[in-house]
């Protein structure tokens, strides 16, 4: 197994308006983003990592059999963690994916800046749950032409809130089946579960914004890649467009059969860390002060998205002797058996064991709304795919009406990318005299924890600085007390 640094190619991105913002204008502009892989260095990571490019010899094109393997069950939450978020995939045969957790990322990989030669499509000839418990990314081939003709799907989650605040620790984990094929018949292939930073949708660029990429394979190697990508590119402190690598580590079986693969953003220890997980194993861990303080921060401590894809060709496959040819099969698949979150310490949004949630479809009220599809009730339905969002000014206000008077002891935000920098928490007995009970003016956006000590039958947030150009938007806004 290597330890080397190998050159990689990442992905492209497609930078949006802030997730589920409807009616706003868009502004569906690509940033290109290009990590070409230096040959030699290649051909020495190869031997570092005890591999070797296999010729690929003429054959017929055959698609990778569907999986067969029945579904595995969510795992429960680590020791001291709890269950943020989650998808298991049990849509029926041959539907696309669920519209309320996932958005399609549609286009030519051309735009990505990465070299891709596939076209990304929402059709179910390329996305599609399976009908067993199974998300598939299927790359598809037409024509005679080795480096064209290719479709295959990429898809990123809706929510941009999954991180650790401080003193917390959030974890990203996925079980996933490589595509089926070998270095024979699989070159070109390049299946990668990673995250961008939530800043992204907000107007950040990338690398500063941040990106970790948590499982990428190419040309059917069975490895597998992780990487943080910040800083500045080209150069800077990240050592971009390549990022801070794990270098190629062996996956065996991986192509075969479903493995885990993991990130841990781990806030609660000094310095800061993110460690990347195969089956459970660390096989990597970058710290906060292998780049300055700035540079970490604009990269890590902020909430993501998350996204899948399924890329054909580009730097990366390029770089270690692989690209589509002549053998490459059309119908190889990554399939997904579920994806979850899981947060530790600060930023859980499940209730904890002393209170229910006393806002939990209550009547709620707001200074303004961005639009009707972002109404003031859409944060207190207990779900990560609505939100209420404000106007694009200051100040704003979300209001619940608790029914009756209630000792509050704490209060959870989860904010979309859009966050209060500067904001109260008050209380009041008749909703015209206000009493705060918390107060900032360095909100730090994500999933927020706050213990209270304040009574009242009505509570709100009150923004009086937002941290972007737009509104105010929370994606869920929890009381609890007594």
């Amino acid at each position: 197994m290597s330890t080397g640094h190998a050159p990689e190619q990442d992905h492209g991105h497609d930078p949006q308006d802030r997730a589920g913002t409807a009616g706003a204008a868009s502004h569906r502009g690509r940033r290109s983003r290009t990590r070409i892989g230096l040959a030699a260095l290649a051909v020495g990571a190869l031997a570092l990592a005890g591999l070797t490019a296999v010729a690929s010899p003429g054959g017929a094109a055959t698609p990778a059999a569907a999986p067969a393997v029945a579904p595995a069950a969510i795992p429960a939450p680590p020791a001291g963690f709890t269950t943020t978020w989650s998808d298991d995939f049990n849509g029926a045969s041959g539907t696309g994916v669920d519209g309320g957790n996932w958005k399609y990322d549609t286009g030519p990989g051309s735009s990505f800046g990465t070299g891709e030669i596939e076209t990304m499509t929402n059709s179910t000839s390329n996305v599609f749950q399976d009908g067993n418990g199974h998300l598939v990314l299927r790359a598809l081939h037409s024509g005679s032409d080795p480096r064209a003709g290719w479709t295959s799907g990429r898809i990123e989650t809706q929510s941009s809130s999954f991180g650790a605040p401080p003193g917390g620790v959030v974890m990203m984990q996925s079980s996933i089946q490589q595509p089926n094929l070998t270095t024979a018949n699989g070159a070109g292939y390049w299946p990668a579960f990673w995250m961008l930073g939530s800043t992204l949708r907000t107007g950040t660029t990338w690398p500063t914004s941040g990106e970790v990429d948590i499982m990428e394979d190419i040309n059917s190697r069975s490895s597998v890649f992780g990487t943080l990508h910040c800083g500045v590119n080209p150069g800077g402190p990240c050592n971009e467009s390549t990022g801070i690598g794990s270098g190629e580590r062996a996956c065996s079986g991986c192509q075969t059969g479903y493995h885990t693969y993991a990130v841990q953003i781990d806030r609660s220890v000094s310095p800061e860390q993110i460690r990347w997980y195969l089956d459970g194993a660390n096989y990597f861990t970058v710290n906060a002060n292998q780049v300055d303080a700035t540079t970490w921060a604009n990269a890590v401590d902020h909430p993501f998205f998350i996204i899948y894809d399924l890329a054909m060709g580009g730097g990366f496959p390029d770089a270690f002797g692989g690209g589509p040819n002549a053998a490459t099969v059309s119908g190889g698949q990554m399939n997904i058996d579920y994806v979850a979150v899981y947060n530790k310490g600060p930023g859980s949004t499940t209730p904890p064991s002393n209170g229910t949630n006393l806002a939990l479809n209550k009547p709620a009220t707001a200074s303004s709304t961005e639009n009707a599809g972002t109404p003031a009730s859409a944060a207190v339905d207990n779900s990560t795919t609505t939100r209420w969002s404000s106007a694009f000014s200051d100040p704003q206000w979300l209001r619940v009406d608790l029914g009756a008077s209630h000792a509050v002891n704490q209060v959870k935000l989860n904010w979309e990318a859009a966050y209060a920098k500067a904001f109260q928490i008050q209380v009041s007995n008749d909703g015209t005299n206000w009493t705060s009970c918390y107060s900032t003016t360095a909100g730090t956006g994500g999933l927020q924890t706050l213990n209270v000590n304040c009574t009242g039958r009505y509570i709100r947030v009150y923004g009086t600085q937002r941290a972007t150009a737009y509104g105010y938007s929370l994606w869920d806004f929890q009381v609890f007390g007594s």
